[in-house]
């Protein structure tokens, strides 16, 4: 709530409000009455708001929420939380997907080596003075704190092909985490407040938000058969998305789900210099990551609506250097931070995105 103004004005120029006509400085006296007023001013407008609150009463959300640093921020996109009925939390240390009696920490790390640590994230250290380490190591992260570290924005994909099996894959195999996965019907399930530092991205671990978008991934062409499993030709010539039948249930949160690719033709390009074939991702997914990433620049000042270009304009495919990388702050592929990488792949339309999230921005 702003201060009325009138708590800005020195009290020799409250004289008129007060009655007195002289130009005289206030007196001891009328300094007293003078803040006697000025108290039943600012403290009208505080009381008549704490008389709207109820006492246990719920503060409805609308499902389109993200968190960060405990604070929730529209997006206009489908949104569950780890919170949520359904939500995936990367907080827990036990295994999501293995039968509840062999789940825990203790059990899972004997079954599979790869666990060697019960936590899936850890604390954004670089560039805190040694106070603010002090303060946020035990969670307690401020906004303004929060938005001088993060700067750039990672996408992947997840090589699962639906978000479930990306869970499964980070949590119980791999002791791996990510802030944000977004399925194929675009939904956006956040597993971790943005504040943690998620393991997805290496040296960007500290200054991003990861998202995990669900597809099957990009290949070579002596590999490309893998796409034939998960696509087909529909009657009327379309291509659908077809996840393997053996598969079982997705747990996709829309009924019935169809997808196909937003682009039909299969999409070639270059990626580390490898030549891969991916088709491409669905509408739901852009419509959803275009308006989240609208939200995570509004959110936070440092990162840029934009993408790694040459000279020329042009979008670089392959890793940056460490002074690109360095000085880079937007959305960034995780192939430009490591080079043994080759996610989003080729068929990323970067310009969709950024051109569609710069359209949401004020």
């Amino acid at each position: 709530m702003r201060p009325p103004a009138l708590l800005q004005m020195p009290l020799s120029s409250l004289t008129p409000i007060l009655g007195r006509n002289d130009s005289s400085d206030l007196s001891l006296p009328w300094r007293g009455w003078a803040l006697l007023v000025l108290t039943a001013i600012c403290l009208t407008p505080l009381a008549a708001a704490a008389s709207e609150l109820e006492l246990g009463k719920q503060v409805p959300r609308q499902g389109d929420e993200i968190m960060v640093c405990g604070q929730l921020f529209h997006t206009t996109a489908p949104v569950v939380l780890w919170l949520d009925p359904g939500g995936y939390d990367a907080y827990r240390v036990e295994r999501r997907f293995a039968p509840l009696e062999k789940s825990s920490w203790e059990a899972s790390s004997k079954e599979n080596p790869h666990l060697d640590t019960p936590n899936r994230y850890g604390l954004r250290k670089a560039g805190l003075t040694d106070k603010q380490l002090q303060q946020v190591r035990g969670g307690g992260w401020d906004l303004p704190l929060l938005q001088k570290v993060v700067d750039q924005f990672v996408m992947h994909y997840d090589v699962c092909g639906y978000s479930q099996k990306c869970f499964r894959v980070l949590q119980d195999d791999r002791g791996l985490s990510v802030h944000i996965m977004l399925d194929i019907d675009g939904t956006i399930y956040q597993t971790l407040d943005l504040k943690e530092r998620a393991w997805h991205a290496t040296r960007s671990n500290t200054r991003s938000v990861g998202i995990e978008i669900a597809s099957i991934g990009a290949y070579p062409k002596d590999k490309k058969s893998v796409l034939d499993q998960w696509y087909t030709t529909a009657p009327d010539g379309t291509i659908r998305l077809r996840p393997p039948r053996q598969l079982g249930p997705l747990g996709l949160r829309t009924r019935h789900f169809e997808g196909r690719p937003d682009r039909q033709e299969l999409i070639v390009g270059t990626i580390q210099g490898i030549e891969l074939y991916q088709y491409d991702f669905t509408p739901q997914q852009y419509d959803s990551l275009i308006k989240l990433t609208a939200t995570l620049c509004r959110i936070f000042p440092l990162l840029k609506c934009t993408y790694p270009r040459d000279a020329n304009g042009r979008l670089i495919s392959h890793q940056l250097t460490d002074a690109q990388w360095k000085n880079f702050h937007g959305l960034l592929g995780h192939y430009h931070i490591q080079k043994n990488k080759t996610d989003p792949g080729p068929a990323f339309n970067w310009k969709k995105v950024i051109g569609g999230a710069t359209r949401l921005l004020p």
